[in-house]
């Protein structure tokens, strides 16, 4: 798994790819918890993901949890068939603000 962060119109996107695993679900809790402490809204690029598990899950709900409490703006862009089939399955298609392109999820931030 690798992950490029950029700032879109003053959010931090953060893109994965690859395999979102119990071995790399550690550092993409890292830096989603380091861009919502940097910015005041985050958008998580799932485009490239192949697949992901619940650690993966869980740590994209931790950040989520973290957004709310923080009033930050937090949502998932360009979810892969893969991601979005186990988002499904967790119901969590329900909870998280999901959007076809990086650039929907920016215009949502407004």
């Amino acid at each position: 798994m690798t992950y490029e962060v950029r700032n879109v119109e003053g959010a931090a996107v953060v893109a994965l790819t690859g395999d979102v695993d119990l071995q790399t679900s550690p550092t993409v809790r890292q830096q989603l918890l380091e861009s919502l402490e940097a910015h005041k809204s985050v958008i998580v690029d799932l485009s490239a993901v192949n697949y992901i598990d619940s650690s993966g899950v869980a740590s994209l709900v931790e950040a989520f949890q973290v957004s709310r409490k923080k009033g930050s703006f937090f949502a998932l862009a360009n979810v892969s068939a893969a991601a979005l089939r186990v988002l499904n399955l967790a119901r969590l298609d329900k909870v998280f603000s999901i959007h076809p392109s990086v650039d929907a999820a920016v215009a949502a931030k407004e």
